[in-house]
C-alpha cells in the first residue's frame, strides 16, 4: 500500500467524493441514519462487496480476517430483509458465532443498527441459565445471536424454531470448527427450511470447511478482501509498540504513554465520530491541545483545524480515518491506534504518514484484551512483531518529568547566556550551601514545565496472553467416555483442571470448550485434551491460565447448573 510522499500535493482531508456510501450499497435510511448516528462514514472492503449479494438474496462464501468489519457485512442486509417482510414473533435470522463475548458484540451491533426499526435480538449462549434466553425468545424475536451449542440445546427443547428462517450467517466459521462444534453446526443448518439463505464467513478456509460450504451453500458469491504486499525497501521508520488495556482505563492510559513519549504533534486515530468527539472533550480536559476532525465538520472547519495543528498552537489531531485521508504533515512525529484498527490494512496506512523521507516516527496501538487477534492479524500482514509493553506507571512517569527537567536545564548550560542571574545565586550562597540553592531552582524549574504532579493511580497491568503454540493439532471426538483434542493445545506448562459433571449429566466436549472460552480469555486452540467420564471430566489447559478459568466457571454454570471446578488432585 502506498502513502503519498511529503513531496506529493496535499488533499484536503475530506472523504473521498468517489467512494461508495451506505446508502449507494441499496440500504434504507433508517439504517443510514443510524450507522450516521454511530459515526461511521463508509463502508470497509468486505461491507462493499458483500451487502449488495445478500441483499440480492444470494449465499455468500466470504474470506476476511477478524476485525474487517463483517460484522455490519451481515448485519445490514438482515435488517434490510427483516424491514420488507411482516413480523410472525419467530426468528427471521440466525447467526451462529464461536463464543458468548462475540454472541454478546454482535447482537449489540444489530440492536444499534435496527434500533430506528424495532429490531427484537437476542443472545443465546452457554454458561449461563437459559431461562431469560427461554423468555426472550418466546416473547417475540427476530434475530437470534447464538453459540452452537445452546442452539442446539434450545432446538431440541422444542424452544427454538427455525420454521420461519430467511437468512443463516456462520461468522468465524473457522474458529467454530476449531472449537468442536462442527456436529453442532450441521445438525443446525439441517434443520433450516430448504432455500434458506446462508452466508458464511471465515478467515482461513480448511478443507473441512470447503466441504461444510459444498453441502449447505448454492451457488454461493465468493468474496476474499486480500491483504496488500508491502515492500521490504519501503518500511517506514516506525517504532511501533502496543499496551494492552481495558476499555475503562483508556483514556488514562493514552495521556500516561503521551506523557512520556512528549510528542512534537501527533494523529490519534478512532472508529466513530462520537468517540473522536469525547476523546478530544477527555483529553482537552486534561490539559493537552487536542482537535477534533470527522466527516462531521465543514471544509471551512477542517482548514482551521489543520492550519492549528501546522502551526503548532494544538499538538494532538484526534480524527477518523476517512476524514484523515490524504493529510501530509511535516512536524507529525507519533501516530496513536485508540483501538486496533478495524481492517489489518488501515494499521499500515495509519503509520506510513510517520517515519517518511528518512525522519524516524512511533505508532502506538492501545488495545483490549479481546483485540489480541486483530494485533496477531496485523503481525501476519506487516511481517513483523509488535512489541507488547506495560502501561507507564506513575513511578515511571515521575522518573521521565525528572529527566526532561535536567535535559532541558542541560540545554540551558551549553546555551543559555547565565549572566543576569549569578546575583541571585551569589546572594543566596552567602547564607544557605549552593547545593541547596541548586536543589531549590531546580525544583521550581521542574514545577514550571511539569506543572504539579497530581495524586495519580496506577492503571491496572494486564499481562498479554502467552503464545500457546501448536503441540497437536485437533482430532475429532472419540465418542463416549473417549480423550477429545477440540484444540491444538498449550505447548508450554500444563495442567487439567476437575470439572465435577460427566456423561450422566450430558456433558460434551462442545459444551465444556463453550463454557471456557466464553467466560475467559482463552481460545478454542488454546484448549488441549478433555477426558468425559460418568461423573467428571478433567480438561487440559496452560497452566497459568487455570486459576482464571477455575474461578470463572465456579462463577457460572454448565448446561444451566452449578459445578465443582478446582485443579485435578493426584
Amino acid at each position: 500500500m502506498s502513502t503519498p510522499t511529503p513531496e506529493a500535493p496535499v488533499a484536503h482531508p475530506a472523504a473521498d467524493p468517489a467512494a461508495p456510501s451506505f446508502a449507494s450499497l441499496g440500504l434504507r435510511p433508517e439504517l443510514v441514519n443510524a450507522l450516521t448516528a454511530l459515526g461511521y462514514e463508509e463502508p470497509t472492503p468486505i461491507q462493499k462487496e458483500a451487502i449488495p449479494p445478500v441483499l440480492a438474496g444470494r449465499d455468500l462464501l466470504g474470506q476476511a480476517a477478524t476485525g474487517t468489519g463483517k460484522t455490519a457485512a451481515f448485519a445490514l442486509p438482515i435488517l434490510e430483509r427483516l424491514a420488507e417482510q411482516p413480523r410472525t414473533g419467530a426468528p427471521m435470522a440466525l447467526v451462529l458465532v464461536p463464543t458468548r463475548e462475540l454472541a454478546v458484540q454482535v447482537s449489540e451491533a444489530v440492536h444499534k443498527y435496527g434500533r430506528e426499526l424495532g429490531a427484537r435480538v437476542t443472545p443465546i449462549y452457554g454458561g449461563q441459565p437459559a431461562g431469560r434466553q427461554i423468555s426472550s425468545i418466546k416473547r417475540g424475536v427476530d434475530v437470534i445471536v447464538a453459540t452452537p451449542g445452546r442452539a442446539l440445546d434450545l432446538m431440541n427443547r422444542g424452544v427454538l424454531k427455525l420454521g420461519g428462517l430467511r437468512l443463516a450467517v456462520l461468522d468465524e466459521a473457522d474458529e467454530m470448527l476449531d472449537m468442536g462444534f462442527a456436529e453442532d453446526i450441521e445438525s443446525i443448518l439441517e434443520g433450516t427450511p430448504d432455500g434458506v439463505q446462508t452466508v458464511l464467513f471465515s478467515a482461513t478456509m480448511p478443507p473441512r470447511l470447503e466441504k461444510m460450504t459444498r453441502r449447505h451453500l448454492a451457488d454461493p458469491v465468493s468474496i476474499e478482501i486480500a491483504r496488500p504486499k508491502t515492500a521490504e525497501g519501503d518500511a517506514p521508520l516506525v517504532r511501533q509498540t502496543a499496551y494492552l488495556v481495558q476499555r475503562a482505563h483508556k483514556a488514562a492510559a493514552l495521556g500516561r504513554v503521551l506523557d512520556v513519549e512528549e510528542p512534537t504533534a501527533a494523529i490519534v486515530f478512532c472508529r466513530t465520530r462520537a468517540e473522536v468527539d469525547g476523546l478530544t472533550d477527555t483529553l482537552n480536559g486534561r490539559g493537552y491541545r487536542a482537535e477534533a476532525l470527522h466527516g462531521g465538520l465543514t471544509q471551512d472547519q477542517r482548514d482551521k483545524v489543520m492550519g492549528r495543528l501546522r502551526a503548532g498552537s494544538s499538538e494532538l489531531l484526534v480524527a477518523t480515518d476517512v476524514a484523515a485521508r490524504g493529510l501530509d504533515i511535516d512536524q507529525l512525529t507519533h501516530v496513536v491506534n485508540f483501538d486496533v484498527p478495524a481492517a489489518p490494512e488501515a494499521y499500515v496506512h495509519r503509520i506510513g504518514r510517520v517515519g517518511r523521507a528518512g525522519r524516524e516516527g512511533v505508532a502506538i496501538t492501545l488495545a483490549e484484551p479481546r483485540e489480541h487477534r486483530q494485533l496477531k492479524t496485523i503481525e501476519r500482514l506487516i511481517k513483523q512483531k509488535i512489541p507488547v509493553e506495560k502501561v507507564p506507571t506513575v513511578a515511571d512517569l515521575q522518573v521521565r518529568r525528572l529527566e526532561a527537567t535536567r535535559a532541558a536545564l542541560h540545554e540551558s548550560l551549553l546555551e543559555d547566556d547565565l549572566t543576569r542571574f549569578r546575583v541571585v545565586v551569589e546572594t543566596l550562597a552567602d547564607e544557605f550551601d549552593l547545593m541547596e540553592v541548586a536543589l531549590a531552582a531546580v525544583k521550581l524549574a521542574h514545577e514550571a514545565r511539569a506543572g504539579s504532579e497530581p495524586d495519580e493511580q496506577d492503571i491496572p497491568e494486564i499481562a498479554p496472553r502467552p503464545e500457546w503454540k501448536s503441540k497437536a493439532q485437533s482430532a475429532p471426538y472419540k465418542g463416549k467416555g473417549g480423550a477429545a483434542k477440540p484444540g491444538r493445545g498449550p505447548q508450554g506448562p500444563a495442567t487439567r483442571i476437575f470439572i465435577g459433571a460427566g456423561r450422566e449429566k450430558g456433558i460434551r466436549p462442545q459444551d465444556l470448550v463453550g463454557a471456557i472460552t466464553g467466560e475467559s480469555r482463552l481460545g478454542g486452540k488454546d484448549i488441549g485434551s478433555i477426558q468425559i467420564s460418568d461423573r467428571f471430566s478433567l480438561v487440559e489447559l496452560p497452566a497459568d491460565a487455570a486459576d482464571e478459568v477455575i474461578a470463572a466457571l465456579r462463577g457460572s454454570t454448565i448446561k444451566g447448573k452449578k459445578t465443582t471446578v478446582r485443579r485435578e488432585k493426584f
